[in-house]
């Protein structure tokens, strides 16, 4: 066990962590901890684009009005125009990173500009259908370059430290780090710093089925609130309308720019076109209206999957658009430029999160929160296509500029107790965690999906409280394990997500119950506090 001190400390190395910390480093020192390889975020998965408004014929308050319509109103308006404004310098600060954007296809167009789902312009940029795994491999060329990043591969972020683990107990609640499990020596270290980051991205694998990467569990928002900060609309989880239907491959997403370049969803034998039936904009809709139609359908018909058809398109245009997704598939017998793809719906992204500023604040001092883990009023009720990385470089800076201006105000660490094991030996039964993790994600997705009732709500907390006993014995009596943390997280996620759904008498955006259809006339955050 080992006790270093930063300047500051972010957890998670996607893009807001990555973000921060080479806006930190031009005179802080720097720890990145990831917690598997530094790649295995979110980011790196992104297919689609980030949304800014570049085009001549678009406009910020066009941008902001597809994020309000997209976010049924839930959104916070003063945060969804501070990042629309701040979106074409981040776009900017990306290409001089070395982030390659596909090129204009027309006299004068910088950048090739598409179009997804909720968007009323072109204004998606993107580096064919992979621009996470572009902007990923930027920013980590750019951190390794800086000597004062450091970055930590394999730490799994247990808690966060606050002024309770000091050796003098403080009561303000001030975040100084984080206790963190090192994968190579087996032992938990005291990561120590004058302000933390959140950077820890969602809790998509709280699902059975979803599109985040293995180490999506909620860390993040489950370490937060244990610290004592509040978090908002937990309820609203985006289910992706196109995840690949795929008994051998899980996980792969088809790009919501599919069907904004054309794609059609159709019923599976018959070759219906279904979403004119559902709403005026067809495949064009937003997602949440988009994964409705597909369950209904999928429900109504008895179906496993739906087709998703850009087969009409010609092959070279489908194969320069979409590269990946072409070869991928057709390591899987399937040619897009001739069949329909299988897809499902599936967890996607959490809209809910910590509660921050547009400082990327947090409720406790010395603690700040960007990206997915965040909720910042940003997505409200939906996020709209391609803001999501977009939030991640905004807030990554913001709160880099506000720490930097702040930092003769925030105190140092105080002595630190490092963490103890003097009364946990090591676990015998491994398995009880594999379980309990196994039922989480089939009663959340079963109870706590696409559409909702009451009495399935009840169900799936009456499920958590069975096993909030059984976790917490376990965690008190049994050396840590990655699995143990994960398990421990996913399960204040879950209960997050239903106390936050129950609380919720209407449907709105991403929360659809059949026992509240109707949505009420005012937007109100839901907001739970420990």
């Amino acid at each position: 066990m080992t006790t270093t001190l930063h300047d500051v400390v972010i957890i998670g190395s996607g893009a807001a962590g990555l973000t921060a910390a080479i806006n930190l480093a031009q005179d802080r020192k720097v720890l990145v901890l990831a917690k598997g390889a530094l790649d295995g975020g979110s980011t790196n998965w992104a297919q689609g684009g980030i949304a800014a408004v570049l085009d001549a014929g678009d406009s910020f308050e066009a941008h902001v009005h597809d994020t309000m319509v997209a976010g049924a109103g839930l959104n916070d308006r003063a945060t969804v125009e501070f990042v629309v404004s701040e979106a074409p310098a981040a776009i900017e600060r990306l290409a001089a990173l070395g982030v390659p954007f596909n090129g204009g296809e027309t006299f004068g167009e910088r950048w090739h500009l598409t179009r997804e789902g909720g968007h009323s312009h072109r204004r998606i940029v993107h580096v064919d259908d992979a621009t996470g795994h572009a902007v990923q491999v930027a920013l980590l060329e750019a951190a390794r370059a800086n000597p004062n990043i450091t970055l930590m591969e394999d730490m799994v972020a247990i808690d966060l430290i606050t002024s309770r683990h000091g050796e003098r107990y403080s009561g303000d609640g001030h975040v100084w780090g984080v206790y963190a499990f090192n994968k190579a020596t087996k032992r938990v270290d005291t990561l120590l710093g004058k302000a933390t980051i959140l950077c820890t991205g969602g809790a998509g694998r709280t699902y059975l089925f979803s599109t985040a990467p293995r180490g999506a569990t909620g860390d993040g928002i489950a370490m937060a609130w244990r610290a004592g900060c509040r978090v908002s609309n937990m309820e609203m989880n985006q289910f992706h309308p196109t995840c690949l239907y795929n008994l051998e491959v899980k996980n792969f997403l088809i790009t919501e720019a599919v069907r904004g370049e054309g794609g059609h969803l159709k019923i599976p034998g018959t070759g219906e076109r279904f979403m004119p039936r559902f709403d005026p904009r067809q495949e064009l809709a937003p997602r949440d209206v988009v994964a409705r139609a597909i369950d209904h359908e999928i429900k109504r018909l008895g179906l496993d999957y739906v087709h998703l058809d850009i087969s009409h398109k010609d092959p070279a245009f489908v194969k320069h658009h979409f590269p990946t997704i072409y070869a991928r598939l057709l390591d899987l017998d399937i040619d897009i430029t001739k069949e329909p793809i299988p897809v499902v719906p599936a967890q996607h992204y959490t809209c809910g999160g910590v509660v921050t500023d547009l400082d990327g604040r947090t409720d406790l001092p010395g603690l700040y929160a960007a990206g997915e883990v965040s909720e910042s009023g940003l997505h409200g009720a939906n996020r709209l296509a391609s803001n999501s990385l977009l939030e991640c470089f905004v807030f990554g800076e913001a709160a880099a500029k506000h720490i930097r201006a702040n930092w003769d105000d925030l105190p140092a660490p105080p002595p630190i107790r490092p963490w103890d094991e003097s009364r946990v030996t090591n676990s015998d039964e491994e398995v009880i965690v594999q379980h309990n993790w196994k039922e989480i994600r089939r009663f959340m997705w079963d109870y706590v999906g696409i559409v909702r009732t009451t009495k399935r709500l009840e169900r799936a907390q009456h499920r958590i409280d069975l096993l909030s006993r059984e976790v917490d014995d376990y965690y008190g009596n049994f050396r840590v394990t990655p699995d143990l943390i994960e398990l421990r997280n996913l399960l204040e996620v879950a209960r997050l997500v239903v106390r936050s759904a129950l609380h919720r008498r209407e449907s709105r955006g991403l929360h659809y119950t059949l026992d509240y259809p109707d949505t009420l006339p005012e937007a109100v955050d839901t907001v739970l506090a420990p």
